[in-house]
């Protein structure tokens, strides 16, 4: 029913709003300063015009380039709801909305079509065609604005990395934040030795090249149970094998730390070149770190496959062919129906003669070469003495290390052991409650701490304390001794076990076979005989017990069945 001119007009409703905040840093979030500002500037603005201002969405510490904000999703989420309850989103500023254009237009138009208009309360661009085009500049405007911000930003950060001088992010492990100098009003950080989480990292290097003393070097997910199974963690959290193989491969526990790695924005990895190299603090020595990441290498399965690993033939993946062209792999070839086997290059067996004029050799002709030379060369009683010269000078100076961390450690426990004194007696005075969750958490983070520098402590001192663990002349020969014996062993999987402990490459030509190894393999393998001292097998060979595979055939001289 139409109503007459001299009717009485019903009182109509107050439009319905929901105001979004935003800061950008954390900074800004924490003194709640733009925050309070944009939320008491939009409140006058709703009250001076008889606005509802139904509900406040704020967004600390949040960028407006992209839409990945808890709170921004949810405005927009409920106000496109089938209930509608806003007729009006408010912000101080459309840059507080957004910073892009193309998704400040996709959001808005999302709201129109639910019927909720989007409103500045500092940017009156009017309606119909010219408020589209004022509000499209001021976008557009506020998108190059970020960028131009965000590479400022970017350029002062690298300048920052560059005279050395931490950028704000959370520091490794093993390192903690502190104040270097001030200038203005700015503090310049830089990182700094953690006492009480160095050893650890320390600690997760010597397990992967040594072991713990009673093993050989472990690989990373032993490592990750080795060190949950004491209580240790990652910063309050359970150890994983991701947080271990970031901190093998971390270059900042060498000196070194890189800033400027990744993009920001879209996580991607930037060229080498755009790397900001940082000196920092070393935990453990470059000589130490190199030698990780070659073993990472070597047992990264990308770039050694399993069969290579693990297969018969002595020489698969090691041996290359010499031609300058190709240095291709050598893989086996047979002969008369199988009577005969050859180490060919595989890319002339591939590819024909004019991909490589390399050779092939009879693969027992080369094994024997590869042998002899390792027995003659390397493992002679007066050679191997020689060229571990320097690795047995440097046993004193291990010990020493050693013995300066367990100092450290016995130091921490002790701090661990006065702090959980010190919570006991809060309780005692009644200034706690052992109900209390914070309390309770410092509670069993101390003692799991207590624990897992005991077990550090307990295994430096059997270190220390074994004579087994000593490198001495004579652990070198027994070593020379034993590995003569495995490389002439009847087990094929054995003495390739014992191969790859030496060798890293074999280069075969027309006139000579080169055999590159490393100085660093003979030095681990050392190591690895004496902390597996009294077995016969290398410890990283395979683990296998006779005939526990899939398929339990009796051997020939079994009979036809397996006994019972």
């Amino acid at each position: 029913m139409r109503s007459s001119p001299d009717s009485p007009q019903l009182p109509q409703a107050a439009p319905r709003a929901a105001a979004y905040v935003r800061v950008s840093t954390n900074r800004q979030a924490e003194h709640e300063t733009s925050l309070a500002d944009q939320v008491a500037a939009i409140t006058a603005y709703c009250e001076a015009r008889g606005i509802l201002l139904v509900d406040v969405y704020r967004e600390p510490g949040a960028s407006a380039t992209d839409d990945n904000r808890p709170q921004f999703q949810s405005m927009v989420e409920a106000a496109t709801a089938r209930e509608r309850p806003y007729d009006l989103i408010i912000v101080h500023s459309f840059s507080r909305f957004f910073r892009d254009q193309f998704e400040f237009e996709r959001y808005r138009r999302k709201l129109a079509k639910a019927k909720v208009e989007l409103v500045s309360i500092t940017q009156d661009v009017g309606e119909g065609a010219t408020g589209d085009l004022v509000r499209s500049i001021l976008s557009k405007f506020d998108e190059y604005q970020s960028a131009e911000t965000a590479k400022h930003v970017r350029r002062s950060m690298i300048a920052n990395a560059r005279d050395g001088f931490w950028n704000g992010s959370i520091p490794p492990l093993g390192y903690k934040v502190v104040i270097a100098e001030r200038r203005g009003d700015k503090d310049k950080k830089v990182l700094a030795v953690d006492e009480a989480e160095a050893p650890l990292v320390r600690r997760i290097f010597s397990l992967y090249l040594e072991g713990d003393g009673a093993s050989g070097p472990l690989g990373i997910k032993k490592i990750v149970s080795w060190l949950n199974a004491r209580n240790y963690s990652y910063r309050g959290k359970p150890f994983h094998v991701s947080n271990v193989d970031v901190v093998l491969r971390r270059t900042t526990y060498m000196g070194t730390h890189y800033f400027n790695q990744r993009d920001s924005r879209t996580g991607e990895r930037r060229h080498r070149d755009e790397w900001v190299p940082m000196a920092v603090p070393a935990l453990v020595e470059e000589e130490t770190f190199q030698l990780v990441q070659a073993q990472l290498g070597a047992r990264n399965l990308r770039q050694t496959p399993a069969r290579v690993v693990s297969g018969p033939t002595l020489l698969t993946g090691i041996a290359r062919c010499g031609c300058p062209d190709c240095h291709g792999a050598m893989t086996i070839r047979t002969g008369k129906s199988g009577q005969y086997r050859y180490y060919a290059c595989s890319r002339r067996a591939t590819r024909g003669e004019t991909a490589c004029n390399g050779r092939s050799i009879r693969m027992e002709k080369l094994d024997g070469i590869v042998l002899d030379a390792l027995e003659q060369r390397v493992l002679a009683p007066e050679r191997l003495p020689e060229l571990l010269a320097a690795f047995l000078e440097k046993s004193d100076v291990s010990d020493q290390r050693k013995r300066e961390e367990l100092s450290l450690l016995r130091g921490a426990r002790t701090n661990s052991e006065g702090a959980l004194n010190r919570l006991y007696e809060l309780v005692e005075q009644g200034l706690a409650s052992p109900a209390d969750r914070d309390f309770a958490e410092r509670l069993t983070h101390h003692r799991q701490r207590i624990v897992a520098i005991s077990a550090d402590i307990a295994s430096l001192e059997r270190q220390l304390g074994s004579s087994r663990r000593r490198i001495t002349p004579d652990v070198v020969g027994r070593f020379g001794k034993l590995l003569s014996e495995g490389l002439r062993a009847d087990n094929p999987a054995l003495r390739q076990a014992y191969v790859r402990l030496l060798i890293d490459d074999v280069t075969v030509d027309e006139t000579e076979i080169q055999i590159r190894g490393s100085r660093k393999a003979l030095e681990r393998a050392v190591i690895a005989t004496a902390a597996s001292a009294g077995t016969k097998v290398p410890i990283f060979a395979r683990e296998w017990r006779t005939r526990q595979d899939s398929n339990l055939w009796p051997l020939p001289s079994e009979g036809s069945a397996l006994s019972s």
